[in-house]
């Protein structure tokens, strides 16, 4: 996925302007945002993007819980056929505001993560989040990066098949045994 200055739809929340009993954010992605969204993310198609999120407010920050659904179309790493895929991904995801005093670590310093916990939080900068970028993230770990069509693989292409190792590694060992004569 290329880096994207600009989000691919408009799904931005103000933690300042965000009620204290939350709100609902739901992107449906018309067809011109699907085809940027399969451009961005190297696919043959977006069929289908539709998010459901609750935004309520967590400790000067926010939280964002709901679902993704998608539908796909990919080329299979086989036969180079389109594979389909639907995505239905939970998404939960906490951000707050970078601490005070707070300064980035310095270049070749330890950084200690704490790999026990659940998930640590985004830090944001400003009174914005953008939840497009959380969206396009969650589909682009939901989905397969190895896609092939059922009962696909190298044999029923004719590749592979004749059970004699192959490689580098076999063509050294003929000459290792040619060696021993």
């Amino acid at each position: 996925m290329k880096d994207q200055t600009e989000p691919l739809f408009d799904a931005i929340v103000r933690i300042d302007k965000l009620p204290a009993s939350g709100r609902s954010v739901s992107v449906d992605a018309d067809a011109a945002t699907r085809e940027k969204i399969a451009e961005a993310m190297k696919l043959t198609s977006v069929e289908r993007f539709v998010a459901h999120l609750t935004v309520a407010p967590l400790r000067g920050g926010l939280r964002a819980l709901g679902r993704l659904e998608a539908s796909i179309t990919q080329p299979s790493v086989v036969s180079f056929e389109p594979v389909s895929q639907h995505i239905d991904e939970d998404v939960d995801r906490v951000f707050l505001p970078v601490p005070h005093g707070h300064q980035a670590p310095a270049p070749g310093s330890e950084v200690f993560i704490d790999l026990e916990d659940d998930d640590f939080p985004d830090h944001i900068d400003g009174p914005e989040v953008d939840l497009s970028a959380l969206l396009i993230e969650t589909l682009a770990l939901a989905i397969d990066p190895y896609p092939r069509r059922a009962g696909e693989d190298l044999e029923t292409l004719g590749i592979a098949g004749d059970g004699a190792e192959g490689g580098p590694f076999a063509a050294l060992a003929k000459l290792k045994g040619q060696g021993k004569s």
